[in-house]
């Protein structure tokens, strides 16, 4: 069996990682976006990320991801003002900042960490279907 490319790994973390975060916040196959309230259908909300996904550190932490939908996300650049404020509502005042400081860091994940990523986010995925 041929050792998958790294870029495969990234995009297979991705994948499931917005599987179980648009999972872990659907209510009868239905997900609220964070941002403007609106509710659609699982398969319509995006997997948003407060700061952007080109920053490994905090690319695959689940306080810096929520649902959101398409016009918030993409349309309106991910509304970052009202993201950070659901953000330091749900995990407390200044995570948003506190990811902001995380995201500066340079982090690199070696293959191995990213297979053990997916495995998690399998299981965790998993774990909420049952």
């Amino acid at each position: 069996m041929r050792k998958a490319k790294r870029s495969t790994l990234v995009t297979n973390l991705d994948t499931i990682f917005s599987k179980y975060i648009r999972t872990k916040y659907s209510k009868n196959g239905n997900v609220e976006c964070v941002t403007c309230g609106r509710v659609y259908d699982i398969s319509k909300i995006q997997n948003g990320h407060f700061i952007s996904r080109k920053h490994y550190a905090t690319r695959w932490d689940e306080e810096n991801v929520a649902p959101q939908c398409y016009g918030c996300n993409v349309m309106q650049y991910g509304q970052q003002y009202l993201f950070a404020k659901w953000i330091d509502k749900t995990y407390g005042e200044g995570k948003a900042d506190e990811l902001l400081q995380r995201s500066r860091e340079v982090v690199k994940f070696s293959d191995y960490e990213l297979r053990e990523m997916i495995e998690l986010y399998k299981q965790k995925l998993m774990q909420l279907k049952t």
